[in-house]
């Protein structure tokens, strides 16, 4: 028997139909990894869609080099700094308009972001497939003059060349950005002898971007805190932050400038993991500040409280660091961490607008309310 079609109901399909404001699924915006500039193979990800929240400005994972991934989130707020962070870093690179960069492992991009390299006029593209046969291939037959990769990846790709005797055939490379890993110092002079490459070593994290290069900072916002690992360890700070990484800082120098003082090679994960505490803030509403920790702790996964006498309305953030387990006698032992604003809490100050931004602008969907 056919179905007697209410008049209303026609009448509701021609308004939701014509009318309406929230999207279909067709309708909803999309954002691809060629969006991201990231479309390049890798043998250790599937491709997924996923609904990303709009207040994103997007998503990525860390590497998992001792654990498994986590997920970090990039909030629109980050993404002016991120990028003239990365351009800095491309800049002492030696990377340049007009360079040809070939990566390796396409999530790297992510840290440097591809408007920094759209804006110093650099293209980039990425290997056919990841594996170190596709390496060398792409290697001769793109002829890049920049490549970024894990140096020991780098290292046992160019010793098959010599192997299989087609070193000699392989192209000239002005730069050879080693990146993701602690530098295999090995891989150094066989990159300089095959490629005639400069050498650089990059640290830097998805959840800030790039950090340091040879040795030095590539941005303003870090400071370095006593570590338990050693006594010349400090960790890493980026913005009032922790890495949860420690490396020697030491008057020698780093093995490619001996201008830079922290041997990133030689990190080591920082046990127990340091946490950030709020002691001054520029906010009004202690509600608002707590809602900040939670968010720093959902998509940067780090620790951060604010403490009960938090003093509010301060023209600058204060922030405190201290690990995780306290041992007993720490604090008289040691004087407090302290991070000053505004300039070396820049990221938690970023954060902390994303998430005023949240608050007042965020788009909710109307079938989800969450009532009490």
């Amino acid at each position: 028997m056919e179905k007697k079609i209410n008049p209303y109901f026609e009448e509701l399909k021609d308004s939701v139909e014509t009318f309406s404001t929230v999207p279909s699924f067709n309708e909803m915006k999309r954002r691809t990894l060629s969006d991201k500039g990231i479309n390049g193979p890798t043998a250790a990800h599937v491709i997924e869609e996923v609904h990303t929240p709009l207040n994103y400005a997007y998503i990525t994972f860390t590497t998992g080099t001792t654990a498994w991934q986590n997920i970090v989130g990039i909030t629109p707020n980050e993404k002016e700094y991120r990028k003239n962070v990365g351009k800095n870093a491309l800049k002492m690179a030696g990377v340049k308009d007009g360079h040809k960069a070939l990566f390796c492992y396409p999530p790297l991009l992510n840290a440097i972001t591809r408007n920094a390299l759209e804006e110093l006029g650099v293209s980039w593209t990425f290997l056919t497939k990841s594996s170190r046969d596709s390496f060398l291939m792409d290697l001769y037959f793109k002829e890049p003059t920049v490549i970024f990769g894990e140096s020991s990846f780098l290292k046992c790709a160019l010793k098959d060349a010599i192997k299989l005797n087609i070193a000699d055939d392989l192209p000239h490379v002005d730069i050879v950005n080693c990146i993701g890993t602690p530098l295999d110092l090995e891989a150094v002079d066989v990159i300089k002898d095959i490629l005639g490459a400069r050498v650089n070593d990059i640290y830097g994290t998805q959840e800030f971007g790039w950090i340091t290069m040879n040795g030095k900072p590539v941005r303003e916002d870090i400071a370095f805190v006593r570590s338990d690992v050693g006594n010349e360890f400090k960790e890493a700070v980026v913005g009032g932050l922790p890495t949860g990484d420690s490396f020697p800082v030491v008057e020698s120098g780093h093995v490619l400038d001996k201008d830079g003082k922290i041997i990133t090679y030689m990190r080591q994960r920082t046990q127990p993991d340091y946490e950030v505490y709020v002691r001054e803030t520029t906010l009004s509403a202690y509600q608002t500040i707590e809602r900040a920790c939670r968010s720093i702790l959902r998509i940067k996964s780090k620790v951060a409280k604010v403490e009960k006498n938090v003093i509010l309305n301060s023209d600058k953030t204060v922030l405190e660091i201290k690990p995780a387990i306290i041992p007993k006698g720490y604090e008289d032992n040691n004087e407090p961490i302290l991070i000053e604003g505004p300039t070396k809490t820049k990221m938690f100050d970023l954060l902390v607008q994303a998430q005023l931004d949240y608050q007042t602008l965020s788009v909710t969907d109307p079938c989800w309310v969450k009532g009490r």
